[in-house]
């Protein structure tokens, strides 16, 4: 590997200044405490809310504190772990929960770590995945089964979102309406195709994602600047609406349209971010009778499970990575997911120290 000297310190890619960028630096290697565990990163995927930090939009500038290590989608193997931990050992092949949770608040100790009210993300209110090696809590570690490309693993957070916002409701046999072709709401798109879902049509402006969504299992595709869902509805026999709709984009005009093309008593999953001002036709969610649930990171670990399960099953998701790079190139990455034109972008940190 031509393991730098032992100095402590290792490479990391760091939002060093308060402007667009991440800059490779030296940064102390982290310690490991008692319930700890270190990850030597193998891989790494580029998140949308990376790329937000990249940009240094509003929402990074009033979140990101300034020396951050950056990242959180990754996979690698265990090289050292706390004198408390159990279940684990040096070598064990590992990817993990990016949202580290309290433990005591009423909704950690029901189980439902998800909902967890002081949760803490890495790669955004802690130091992330982009480095050499990263710290986290063994009880936010989950072992890769080697049967499962090592890739795969790497984008389990966001196949995490789609599924944990997928399996929100029952879709068996139901009409799906995903709006929104980012690499989350491709991959909820096969997650509910491959659940028995009848019709899944996938909205967005973006030619080249929804070619993407296509590939991966969506039965239908919709330009919005070139058709209207009401056509499209007709055109596959639909009558009443969808029955399902997942909101995977955060536009307030995809969540208007949502709510305006569902069945009386339809359900929505919202896991797109809105802007705190949305506007919201409240007026026809409640004369239709809709359910609308938010959703937030994973279910802990029932999401986890249930990915490696449907991979195991037969879900093919491979296709949503869609660019590789060794991690010195980590630039060229960013301009990949920036330019629109891109699944998931997978950055190798095998060979940093060659």
């Amino acid at each position: 590997m031509g393991e730098k000297m032992n100095d402590g310190m290792m490479w990391a890619l760091v939002k060093e200044k308060p402007e667009e960028g991440l800059w490779m630096k030296r940064v102390p290697i982290p310690e490991v405490g008692p319930n700890d565990v270190k990850i030597k990163i193998h891989k790494t995927a580029i998140c949308g809310t990376d790329v937000h930090i990249w940009q240094w939009n509003d929402w990074a500038q009033h979140t990101i504190p300034i020396g951050l290590t950056a990242g959180h989608e990754y996979v690698g193997e265990i090289v050292e772990v706390g004198a408390g931990v159990q279940g684990f050992k040096i070598g064990d092949l590992v990817s993990g929960e990016g949202h580290i949770t309290c433990g005591k608040c009423r909704n950690c100790l029901e189980g439902h770590k998800e909902n967890c009210k002081d949760a803490k993300g890495v790669g955004v209110n802690r130091n992330g995945a982009f480095a050499e090696y990263l710290v986290i809590p063994s009880s936010n570690v989950w072992p890769c089964n080697p049967n499962i490309p090592e890739e795969m693993y790497a984008i389990f957070d966001p196949f995490g979102n789609a599924t944990h916002t997928a399996l929100s409701y029952d879709v068996l046999g139901e009409d799906v309406l995903v709006a929104g072709a980012g690499p989350i709401g491709i991959m909820a798109a096969a997650i509910v195709k491959f659940s028995g879902a009848r019709h899944v049509v996938v909205t967005d402006f973006n030619e080249y994602r929804l070619d993407l969504a296509k590939k991966l299992g969506a039965t239908r595709v919709v330009n919005l600047g070139k058709e209207k869902l009401p056509d499209v509805m007709k055109e596959i026999g639909m009558t009443e609406g969808f029955d399902v709709g997942l909101e995977m984009s955060g536009s307030q005009a995809a969540l208007h349209d949502m709510i305006h093309n569902m069945k009386h008593g339809g359900k929505i999953a919202l896991l797109g971010l809105q802007r705190t001002d949305a506007k919201v036709d409240l007026e026809t969610v409640i004369f239709n009778g809709l359910n609308l649930r938010g959703i937030y990171g994973r279910k802990v670990w029932d999401t986890w499970y249930k990915m490696s399960t449907m991979l195991q099953a037969g879900l093919d998701i491979s296709g949503i990575i869609t660019h590789h790079f060794d991690i010195k190139d980590f630039a060229k990455g960013f301009e990949a997911m920036i330019s629109g034109e891109s699944g998931k972008v997978i950055l190798d940190w095998s060979h940093i120290n060659d």
